[in-house]
């Protein structure tokens, strides 16, 4: 199929309904913020196991701090792109029944979505790392510690030495195996377990879409493939949903 082609039968799938979007860092890019995986992305230039995790946060606070406040903390100016508004008005139409995503960023929640399930968790909102109790994300950047109990403040971000939350992990599971479309925006599915979800998708009947610029080591079992642009590809595509006859 061409790119047009493949734009139809997507649109297709979606008008069915039933449909689950698992996104990654490449959807966030579209937006302007940095990726984790790639040549120039935030692993090139940092060691996540010694500064994105619980031994940093616990034994070398000043670094971890610094780390966040430069690195991932999402600017103002950074708004949700087309594909993210596209995938909630999508939600808002019916058409899709829940999103799982692999960003930290929130991204999803600004542009309208609401079924959203974070396995990694999300920058917002702050807490301490001791008592658990909620901080200020201006606390936080400031290096204020808690002002209950004096510990660290920390992003809710799931850290290397921790569990992925197993609400979320539960939600994906669920949603993974009682969908009709799975399309994946802007993921490598490298990372384990999240990429477990679309191969569950798949074996379950499920038509599997992926969109991401790069190869993926799923590419061979799905149904649609797109090594293109997320936004660009969900405009054209939502130009077809809104037809009455595709």
């Amino acid at each position: 199929m061409n790119y047009e082609e493949k734009a139809r039968e997507l649109a297709r799938l979606v008008r069915a309904g039933d449909v689950v979007v698992f996104s990654g860092a490449g959807l966030s890019t579209e937006s302007g913020l940095q990726d984790f995986r790639s040549k120039n992305g935030i692993w090139a230039h940092a060691d996540p196991t010694r500064l994105a995790s619980v031994g940093a946060l616990e034994c070398n606070y000043d670094e971890f701090l610094e780390f966040y406040k430069a690195r991932l903390y999402v600017p103002e100016e950074i708004k949700p792109n087309a594909g993210h508004l596209i995938v909630a008005e999508w939600e808002k139409k019916g058409y899709v029944k829940g999103v799982i995503t692999q960003n930290v960023d929130r991204l999803h929640q600004k542009a309208g979505s609401k079924e959203v399930w974070e396995l990694h968790g999300s920058l917002e909102p702050v807490k301490c790392h001791r008592c658990g109790r909620r901080g200020s994300t201006e606390d936080f950047l400031a290096g204020v510690p808690c002002s209950h109990c004096g510990g660290h403040l920390r992003p809710s971000v799931v850290l290397f030495g921790e569990m992925l939350p197993q609400t979320a992990l539960d939600a994906a599971d669920h949603l993974s195996s009682d969908c009709r479309t799975f399309i994946v925006l802007g993921s490598s599915l490298v990372v384990s377990p999240a990429n477990y979800f679309p191969r569950q998708a798949k074996m379950n009947g499920a038509k599997l879409v992926i969109i991401n610029l790069e190869e993926t080591p799923f590419d061979n079992i799905a149904d649609i493939t797109v090594h293109e642009g997320i936004g660009a590809f969900l405009t054209e595509t939502d130009k077809y949903v809104r037809q009455e006859k595709i």
